[in-house]
């Protein structure tokens, strides 16, 4: 029986919940995705989850202040812009200057790292739950990882996927008789 040692990640394939699983007695590099209705780990899932949630709810609400911080800095420079005559910028084009960051942010969402020029540090896990071959591929300078398909990562990170194979490589030589 292998035991699960610990969950790393978690994400959606195909509309079913995986998730990244450490096993005891492995190294890192050997964890696998696996859907959730073939996990026996419920506790383990439960506290996944829950400080998951606690993450998400932190970043959201430290989001919230700087976005907060943001609209009073900027209030203070529309005023200061305007209350010059002549010399200023207008306050709409610094709201011109500022919305297609927005829209590039949320174009970013959809994404993939390598579209948003991030670059892969090295490949973590492989998966073909979907009939794809699959890498989860972890950025470079960043806690990120995410599930690319294998066709692109051998043209994107070919050295990656080389060292991720030789990771596992293993060799079998037969037992000689006496």
């Amino acid at each position: 029986m292998v035991v699960t040692f610990k969950l790393l990640g978690a994400g959606a394939i195909n509309c079913r919940v995986q998730y990244l699983l450490k096993w005891k007695g492995y190294k890192e590099e050997e964890s696998t995705w696996e859907p959730e209705e073939n996990l026996d780990c419920e506790e383990l899932i439960r506290t996944f989850e829950d400080n998951r949630k606690e993450k998400e709810a932190k970043a959201k609400k430290a989001e919230e202040q700087n976005r907060s911080k943001k609209r009073r800095r900027d209030s203070s420079e529309d005023t200061s812009v305007t209350g010059r005559k002549g010399r200023g910028t207008s306050v709409s084009s610094l709201e011109d200057h500022k919305e297609p960051k927005s829209k590039r942010e949320r174009e970013d969402k959809g994404k993939s790292g390598f579209d948003k020029g991030l670059k892969a540090e090295k490949i973590i896990g492989a998966s073909d739950a979907t009939g794809e071959l699959m890498f989860l591929v972890k950025w470079a300078d960043s806690d990120e990882a995410e599930l690319v398909p294998a066709k692109i990562a051998n043209v994107k990170c070919p050295q990656q996927v080389i060292a991720f194979y030789e990771e596992r490589l293993t060799w079998h030589t037969p037992v000689e008789s006496e």
